[in-house]
C-alpha cells in the first residue's frame, strides 16, 4: 500500500487573474479561507486554476506562491501536466524543487496518445519526479481515455500514487478499483459522483464545488468515511444542483463567476475562456443566494 496524499476534499482552486496578471491578493485571501474552513489539500494550477493559459513563468510563481502561503498545514498538489512531456518534466521538477507535496499530471491532449505513450509518459514523469503523481483522466477535455489496464500497470510504479477520475463512467471507476486494489488510490474528478466513488473505495474529490464550499465539500466526504452514508448522499443531493450550475458552461468559466460574486478576484478570464453568459450566470448567483454563499 502506498501512501494516501490527502483524505477528503481538495480544492481545484481557481487563480484570481486581472488583465495584468496574477492577483496574488486575492489568492492569498482564497488559499486562507479554504484551510479555514477545514479544507483537506489544495490544487494549484489544475484546469480550475487556468495552468493552460498561465505564462512558463505565472505558472511557476503560483506554484510557489501557493506552497509558501499554505506552509505545510495542508497538502499542496501542483498541476503539471501537459501534452509536451518534455514541458510536464521541466515543470515538475520545478514543482517538486518548490515544495509542492504531489503533482497532478494529465493525460496528453490534442495529439493524445496510444495506451504505451501513456505509460511511457507517466513513467518517465514519475522516475522525474521526487513527489507522488496523481493522474489525471478526463478524456472530454484531452480525447485520450486512460483505461483501467493501463492505470493497473502504472499503478506498479512506486512513485504513480492515485489517479483523478473524471470520465464520468461510474464502471470504469470500479473496473480500477478491482483491478488495483491498494496499488493506487481512487479520487473523484466530479463533484455529482463524490458518493458514488467513495462507494467504490475512493478516498475524496478533487473538488471545483468546495471553491465555493470548503467545509460542506470536505464534510460530505467525512461523514461517508465515519459511516454516516445517508448523511453524506443528502449532501451530494442538495448541492446538486449547485454542481450543475458551477458545470453549465466549461470549467471554469462558472466557478470564476461564483468566486468574483463572493469576493475572491474579478471576474476575469483569458480566451478562449470568455465570461458566464448571462441567464446560466443569473441561475449560478440565485443558487449561491439560496445557500447564503452571497
Amino acid at each position: 500500500m502506498k501512501n494516501t496524499i490527502f483524505e477528503g476534499a481538495a480544492t481545484a482552486i481557481i487563480t484570481p487573474l486581472t488583465e495584468s496578471g496574477v492577483d496574488y491578493e486575492s489568492f492569498a485571501r482564497l488559499i486562507e479561507w479554504q484551510i479555514a474552513e477545514g479544507i483537506d489539500a489544495i490544487v494549484a494550477c489544475g484546469t480550475t486554476g487556468e495552468g493552460s493559459t498561465l505564462t512558463d513563468a505565472e505558472h511557476k510563481a503560483a506554484i510557489s506562491f501557493c506552497v509558501e502561503q499554505v506552509a505545510g498545514r495542508v497538502p499542496v498538489i501542483a498541476g503539471t501536466g501537459s501534452n509536451d512531456i518534455a514541458y510536464a518534466l521541466d515543470l515538475t521538477k520545478y514543482a517538486c524543487e518548490a515544495g509542492a507535496d504531489a503533482m497532478l499530471v494529465v493525460s496528453p491532449y490534442y495529439n493524445k496518445a496510444t495506451q504505451g505513450g501513456l505509460i511511457a509518459s507517466f513513467e518517465k514523469l514519475a522516475d522525474a519526479s521526487t513527489k507522488p503523481l496523481i493522474l489525471y483522466n478526463v478524456p472530454s477535455r484531452t480525447g485520450c481515455n486512460i483505461l483501467p489496464a493501463t492505470v493497473a500497470t502504472l499503478a506498479q510504479h512506486e512513485n504513480i500514487a492515485a489517479i483523478k477520475e473524471a470520465t464520468g463512467n461510474i464502471s470504469q471507476v470500479a473496473e480500477v478499483a478491482q483491478l488495483c486494489g491498494d496499488k493506487i488510490d481512487i479520487y473523484s474528478g466530479n463533484d455529482d459522483q463524490i458518493v458514488p466513488v467513495l462507494s467504490l473505495g475512493g478516498k475524496g474529490v478533487i473538488s471545483v464545488l468546495s471553491n465555493l464550499l470548503p467545509k460542506e465539500t470536505s464534510l460530505m466526504c467525512k461523514k461517508y468515511f465515519e459511516g454516516d452514508v445517508k448523511g453524506s448522499l443528502a449532501m451530494q443531493l442538495q448541492y446538486l444542483p449547485l454542481i450543475n450550475a458551477l458545470f453549465s458552461e466549461v470549467n471554469p468559466i462558472p466557478v470564476k463567476a461564483a468566486m468574483a460574486a463572493m469576493g475572491y478576484g474579478e471576474n476575469y478570464l483569458r480566451l478562449p475562456l470568455t465570461p458566464m453568459e448571462s441567464a446560466h450566470e443569473k441561475v449560478l448567483l440565485e443558487l449561491m443566494k439560496k445557500e447564503q454563499l452571497i
